[in-house]
């Protein structure tokens, strides 16, 4: 997609006048619980581009934290947006029927590994969607205890929060926390077979939980077996899988889901973020047999609404028609130059990921943000991730200029820093 921008521009002070204007009243109603990392207030944004209120032009390889998978304002986005829009806005799938809501759910049911025919609940986050997961596979089990792992996040809501295990600022002051929730070394079958035989029973388990590539962990890809081992315990146990493919899945890793790298079949699907192209919409898909819950069981109000569904489907079009191809790459030309860049820098301990989804680590936290912010103030946004990296996960519509213009800006940066 083209857009107008070929590298950023900074006209003003970071933040300009007008962006000084906002942060101030943000500050008096907004609530201090969000964690913005940049004084960056987006007017407008195109493709992998965005401007500012001062009108200050930034390269995002952020994209709204993997959420604008085609970019700002693909136009076939809004196509769809406009043309639904104009129709039908609301009616709920949860008392009524609509086209747009069966036509997404066959679509995503169909990319689903297995015999075929598995059920779709829709939510409007990825929290919500590992909400759903857990009471369905409590449901479903008649089980109450799940595993997840140190590193995970699964939201915020909480029963997700009890499943994750990030940082302890998010947990601080909300105990108790939903009960039934252990934690294992993600990438070490052991310490799952450790909580299994002195901890928590085999016919007590519902269901273990896992990103196939961690996100807020660091963006680390799941060992090899790791996720097959998880799959043969849950079998023994008569426990369901669950991958959480909340940030990596989309397309984002060159795969329409993550997993598919290794070669296992999951029991249940959690997605959201790049899943509508920005819009709020989250699915949690099931295999044939386990989504057979009551009608009241669990239910969402705006959840698969018509507008954020037909965005949904247009953006399944779009990789189709070549962006999960682009993502692999794209992916490689960004690993290859980020590992250049990297060569001779100690300070850096690894670059890893998949596809779009890559990750630099850093020997310290300082020296990871250090970067971050010598990257924003170049005109640069990317985020931390993990304890001490920082991350790629640019929209899948990203171009080779603009890669190379981003690891230019990244090398300078880390040069900067560690000199």
């Amino acid at each position: 997609m083209e857009t107008r921008y070929q590298t950023p521009h900074l006209k003003t002070e970071i933040p300009g006048p007008k962006a000084k204007a906002i942060l101030e009243k943000d500050s008096l109603f907004v609530s201090p619980s969000y964690t913005r990392d940049f004084p960056l207030v987006v007017e407008q944004g195109r493709g992998c581009w965005v401007e500012d209120v001062d009108g200050n032009t930034f390269l995002d390889m952020a994209s709204g934290i993997a959420v604008c998978a085609t970019g700002h304002c693909h136009p076939a986005i809004l196509s769809a947006i406009k043309e639904q829009s104009e129709k039908l806005i609301h009616m709920s799938g949860t008392d009524f029927y609509y086209p747009a809501q069966s036509q997404l759910a066959e679509r995503l049911s169909q990319r689903l590994p297995g015999a075929g025919g598995g059920k779709v609940f829709f939510s409007n986050s990825g929290a919500e969607s590992v909400e759903c997961a857990l009471k369905l596979a409590r449901h479903r089990t008649k089980r109450s205890s799940l595993i997840s792992f140190f590193g995970a996040f699964h939201g915020r809501t909480m029963g997700a929060l009890s499943l994750t295990a990030s940082k302890t600022v998010q947990k601080e002051g909300f105990g108790p926390l939903v009960p039934g929730i252990h934690h294992a070394t993600y990438g070490n079958l052991d310490s799952v077979e450790k909580l299994l035989k002195h901890v928590l029973p085999e016919n007590e388990l519902a269901a273990i939980l896992v990103e196939a590539i961690q996100g807020e962990g660091g963006y680390r890809p799941a060992p090899e077996g790791f996720l097959q081992g998880l799959r043969e315990i849950c079998d023994r146990s008569g426990a369901l899988l669950i991958l959480d493919e909340i940030q990596s899945g989309m397309g984002r890793t060159g795969r329409f889901f993550a997993f598919e790298e290794d070669g296992v079949i999951p029991d249940i699907v959690t997605m959201a973020k790049g899943i509508a192209s920005g819009l709020p919409l989250g699915a949690c898909i099931a295999q044939p047999g386990i989504m057979e819950w009551p009608p009241g069981s669990h239910a969402s109000t705006f959840g698969g609404n018509p507008v954020a569904c037909a965005a949904s489907l247009a953006t399944l079009d779009l990789l189709d028609a070549g962006l999960m191809q682009n993502a692999v790459d794209m992916g490689d030309r960004l690993r290859s130059q980020l590992e250049e860049a990297c060569l001779d820098q100690k300070a850096v301990v690894e670059v890893r990921g998949r596809g779009l989804m890559q990750a630099v680590e850093m020997d310290t936290a300082e020296q990871r943000n250090d970067v971050v912010m010598r990257c924003f103030d170049k005109g640069l946004v990317i985020l931390g991730c993990g304890p001490k990296s920082l991350r790629f996960c640019p929209a899948l519509v990203v171009d080779p200029v603009e890669i190379d213009c981003a690891v230019r800006i990244f090398a300078e940066a880390l040069t900067e820093t560690l000199r």
